[in-house]
């Protein structure tokens, strides 16, 4: 696994997209109209991608009309120059008449049991600070003993599974009423969303952050500057104030859907005041 608060140079170069032109193709789509969208999507023209799949310009364009079908090869070297999420490399593979070539097994699956078992290594050996798993839909797969303690008087709705944290971190019956820098915590969100819708096209991941984005917040108004290093996540206790910053792990070189999109992230005490109030909320669960 990777811990890192930079995404790859793939990433990177996803993650400077903007939002995708259109829906992405439909399962029956041939594949010229994924290998289009895509390409639209990362703001390549035809020789711009044709230079980096080091093909010529008339073959590509030939592919996408659906005038030359591409090899396997051929398929696979477009998707990793165009930073096609795995998930979405199956879906390339299938319309260019191809098997899939990655496997989306559910965590519990046996053959993932060395991946489950370094998540609850992580999540376990963090406490007594808060650390959680989450999906691509940002659901909550794990999370540590310490995660329930902060939870008091949200709405159980939002404790029902699937449980998606952004929702729960923002919503008005989850936690947002008790943050204490809600309009900079949320700026964070939303832009870690926009990110990910640009990454992956994701339609889900735009409905969500409609979602979120629609939700009322009252700022306080002592809120602090923001952080030179990171945003915080604070939070309101009956403890005090809890700060956190947080760092992402997540798989380094996957070859499952379910590993690339699972992501870990770690929030660590931002003060004194927050390390010694997460023990004492320790010893009076214990």
């Amino acid at each position: 696994m990777t811990s890192s608060t930079a995404p790859s140079s793939h990433a990177f170069h996803a993650f400077q997209a903007a939002h995708a032109p259109h829906a992405p193709p439909g399962a029956r789509a041939p594949f010229g109209e994924h290998l289009r969208h895509w390409r639209q999507h990362r703001r390549l023209s035809q020789q711009g991608l044709a230079l980096e799949a080091e093909i010529s310009t008339r073959h590509l364009s030939y592919v996408e009309t659906g005038r030359a079908q591409p090899s396997r090869e051929m398929v696979l070297r477009l998707a990793e120059r165009l930073a096609v999420p795995l998930r979405e490399r199956n879906a390339l593979l299938v319309a260019a008449g191809f098997a899939p070539m990655y496997q989306a097994r559910p965590l519990d699956h046996p053959d993932l049991a060395a991946a489950r078992q370094a998540v609850d290594l992580v999540l376990k050996g963090h406490e007594p600070n808060p650390a959680l798993a989450v999906d691509r839909h940002w659901n909550l797969v794990a999370a540590n003993a310490v995660v329930p303690l902060l939870l008091d008087g949200v709405a159980p709705h939002l404790l029902a599974p699937p449980v998606n944290v952004l929702r729960l971190s923002l919503h008005p019956e989850g936690l947002g009423p008790r943050l204490a820098n809600a309009a900079q915590w949320r700026t964070h969100l939303l832009h870690r969303l926009q990110q990910q819708i640009a990454a992956t096209a994701d339609g889900a991941l735009q409905a969500l952050h409609d979602e979120i984005a629609a939700y009322p917040f009252t700022e306080a108004p002592d809120t602090p500057p923001p952080s030179p290093i990171a945003v915080p996540f604070e939070l309101r206790t009956p403890l005090g104030t809890l700060s956190f910053i947080s760092t992402i792990t997540i798989f380094g070189t996957p070859v499952d859907v379910t590993l690339q999109e699972l992501a870990v992230e770690s929030f660590f005490p931002a003060n004194a005041e927050t390390q010694a109030a997460l023990q004492q909320l320790r010893q009076q669960a214990a």
